[in-house]
């Protein structure tokens, strides 16, 4: 791997894993927004969430319809994310090991 890349991969370890985290927390939110139908998603601090979380939630209710009334897709998501994040950014992530693995080879 080049200097620069080594170099640009710990910024870019924080920044993913805190984008992923976000993500997550946004999805989170759109979980508990299920159980209030009325909360209107354009008003107030409501776009912030709906605008990172909506055009991906759109696409999978394509695929996956409602199970028994209740949109599963913000679930989905968490665990699809959380996926994400630990195979990139958790303990054993790939970034995680190069690090580790650069760090180790300077010392």
């Amino acid at each position: 791997m080049t200097p620069l890349l080594l170099q640009a991969l710990p910024f870019v370890h924080v920044s993913l894993g805190l984008l992923l985290a976000a993500w997550t927390v946004a999805f989170l939110l759109r979980i508990v927004l299920t159980w209030y139908p009325q909360v209107d998603m354009t008003k107030g601090a409501w776009p912030l969430i709906a605008w990172p979380t909506e055009p991906v939630l759109a696409l999978t209710r394509k695929v996956v319809a409602p199970i028994g009334g209740v949109d599963v897709t913000p679930v989905i998501w968490v665990g699809l994310i959380s996926l994400f994040r630990e195979l990139l950014v958790g303990q054993q992530g790939v970034l995680s090991q190069i690090l580790l693995r650069s760090a180790q080879a300077v010392a």
